[in-house]
């Protein structure tokens, strides 16, 4: 009895089995591109509403085209039809409005301001809010509306 050694099982002898070579893939796998891209889309859907001043107003239509934007976010008084005087989400009190704005005037490097009101309500309140408003510091106040009234034109 010889004391060598079996050949495996197997081409040549050596126990493994040879694959083809691999070849590059020439197709993208769009699927995971296409997952990702569907809930960045919903969770935009869901994010871009709270990122407006949250009260609710029914603003007077006008033909006027929009402001510029700047770097700091102007500050936001809002005029609800029930007469409550907002300062972005914060409901203050009239007479404690000329105090807050000077306060918040002191704070911020531009006196831009855009009043927003809805449109039942009384032109002498408004005007009455604008007043604190310069009264409290700030000077350049812009009326928001929203697009598509009447033109002076006719159109």
């Amino acid at each position: 009895m010889a004391g060598g050694v079996m050949p495996r099982a197997g081409r040549g002898g050596t126990g493994r089995v040879r694959r083809a070579p691999r070849r590059a893939m020439s197709e993208i796998n769009v699927t995971p591109f296409v997952d990702v891209m569907l809930v960045l889309l919903i969770v935009f859907m869901i994010a871009a509403p709270l990122l407006t001043v949250g009260v609710p107003l029914e603003l007077p239509k006008t033909a006027a085209s929009a402001l510029p934007t700047e770097d700091e976010a102007p500050l936001t008084i809002s005029l609800t039809a029930e007469g409550a005087v907002m300062i972005q989400d914060t409901e203050v009190p009239m007479a404690d409005l000329v105090v807050k704005l000077r306060a918040i005037a002191a704070e911020r490097a531009s006196d831009k301001v855009f009043l927003r009101a809805d449109g039942s309500i009384p032109y002498n309140t408004v005007m009455e809010v604008m007043g604190a408003l310069n009264a409290g510091g700030f000077g350049n106040i812009g009326l928001v509306t929203d697009v598509g009234g009447p033109t002076l034109t006719g159109e």
